[in-house]
């Protein structure tokens, strides 16, 4: 299963956003990291294009290959590209568990994803980038009930706001996808029109 495995801090002050969700060691600060990090930069068309489709593609922590491969599917769909972009990243598996709250970060929740931990419409589902739909239900397995990362879960829950297109029935570790999201329901710093922009011109 690729994924970046890299240090993430330094992605969040090179792009200048919390990539992680809480990261304790990063500090917004007016210029990137590393030695040169200070030096000016020109900030040409293509950089500023280059950077938005960087932060939403270490937000989700997806690889490049497969982030092109959402655009396309993206650009294929109707409506404004962008949007159906940022919507297919939002609707994948380990994005909801997190987003409902019942992951730390996006990392955890694909490392819960990936072990098995959880049904969709009653099958097994252990696949990361699997796409939710309107209507779903996704739940933890029985078996995983009374495992810490999911008691731990239960008890925070309720520190971070759910989204409206989901609820989250903590009690029954369940989750209900309402409806897909709209590009106002997604709060993500980043503007998708550049992300566009950037692959247009490929």
């Amino acid at each position: 299963m690729a994924r970046y495995t890299g240090p993430m801090t330094k992605k969040s002050r090179r792009l200048g956003l919390d990539l992680v969700g809480g990261d304790s060691a990063y500090e917004r600060r007016p210029y990137p990291p590393g030695q040169h990090g200070r030096g000016r930069i020109k900030e040409s068309e293509y950089l500023l294009q280059l950077r938005e489709k960087q932060k939403a593609r270490f937000t989700y922590g997806v690889l490049e290959k497969q982030f092109h491969n959402y655009y396309t599917e993206a650009s294929r769909r109707q409506g404004k590209t962008g949007d159906n972009l940022l919507q297919l990243l939002e609707c994948r598996l380990d994005n909801v568990v997190y987003r409902a709250g019942f992951a730390r970060t996006r990392r955890h929740a694909r490392q819960l994803v990936g072990h098995g931990h959880f049904r969709v419409n009653g099958k097994k589902v252990d696949i990361p980038s699997f796409q939710v739909t309107q209507f779903d239900i996704i739940d933890v397995r029985e078996k995983s009930l009374e495992t810490t990362p999911f008691i731990v879960a239960r008890e925070t829950h309720g520190e971070r706001v759910v989204p409206a297109w989901l609820e989250a029935v903590p009690n029954r570790m369940r989750i209900l996808v309402h409806q897909l999201p709209i590009r106002a329901q997604i709060d993500i710093p980043v503007q998708e029109q550049l992300i566009v922009e950037y692959y247009s011109k490929k």
